[in-house]
């Protein structure tokens, strides 16, 4: 999960996939975005958003997360250099220029890395969030410790820098709709594979970018859908499939990812997976 789920990622080999970017850009912002909206409370109450807090926001997406600091009175700026039209949607949102009205004047939205966002202007951030969960593919921590070396030079010394993780997959029923990507793009193992998050993830990748562990939580955040149609369409948005559609087809990922989604199923129609995400609490040196 800016916020999001989990980052785009691509497949590196096979045959280049056919993708309507804004359409899955949309399909993130209205199903699958909200997904962490407990994660995002929980951090922000435990830390104290509000009226005093000057937030960046790393891989901010659509903005839902912004939009929720910023509903609590903090300045906001967020970064994001892999989803263009995330970010667009993140505007529309936030930025009074774009229409959106619910958010303070102060907002700044940058396509970019953090050093973009640099401003000699702009006071030094107090608190950096990296809400796109890392432990859910091989590798995916290794973005974020540049993300957290190009964006603590612009935090105060001891600013709460956020960091999320999946939690153990026996609390995550999602992890077995994801490992139907795995299997699927096994010829491009290259690309990413799923592997179940360690438990200390998060204090690895802090401790690489020089920062100090300090607390740590973990949230109940149920993936929840109208219907399978729905829930297809937020996760594929997430990229996490992109491998496996490159490998097989569209059609052959549908059709897995609705038989592994069976056992979550409830008689209404509706879908639920229980899922537990974890954030640590780093500080600045």
């Amino acid at each position: 999960m800016t916020p999001t789920l989990v980052r785009e990622h691509l497949p590196h080999a096979g045959p280049a996939l056919c993708i309507d970017r804004g359409a899955r850009a949309r399909d993130w912002s209205e199903i699958q975005e909200r997904m962490l909206v407990p994660l995002y409370e929980a951090v922000y109450e435990r830390l104290g958003v509000g009226s005093g807090t000057r937030l960046l926001g790393l891989g901010c997406g659509s903005g839902l997360a912004l939009l929720m600091a910023a509903s609590r009175g903090a300045v906001l700026t967020g970064v994001e250099a892999r989803a263009p039209e995330r970010l667009a949607l993140a505007r529309q949102r936030l930025t009074p220029e774009a229409g959106g009205t619910r958010a303070g004047g102060g907002t700044r939205l940058v396509e970019g890395s953090p050093g973009d966002a640099a401003d000699a202007k702009t006071p030094a951030y107090n608190l950096v969030t990296a809400f796109e969960p890392i432990g859910c593919l091989a590798g995916d921590s290794e973005g974020l410790g540049e993300l957290l070396a190009a964006a603590t030079p612009l935090a105060e010394r001891g600013a709460p820098v956020v960091l999320v993780g999946w939690g153990p997959p026996e609390r995550c029923a999602t992890s077995s709709v994801l490992r139907v990507a795995t299997r699927l793009a096994d010829p491009l193992r290259a690309a990413g594979s799923w592997r179940p998050a360690l438990r200390d993830d998060l204090e690895e990748v802090a401790q690489r970018a020089g920062l100090r562990p300090d607390g740590s939580g973990r949230v109940a955040c149920p993936f929840g859908y109208a219907d399978v149609d729905s829930a297809l369409k937020g996760l594929v948005s997430t990229g996490l499939f992109d491998a496996a559609i490159s490998a097989t087809d569209r059609a052959q990922v549908d059709k897995e990812v609705t038989e592994a989604l069976h056992p979550h199923r409830r008689a209404d129609g509706t879908v639920w997976m229980p899922n537990v995400f974890r954030y640590l609490i780093a500080r600045v040196p």
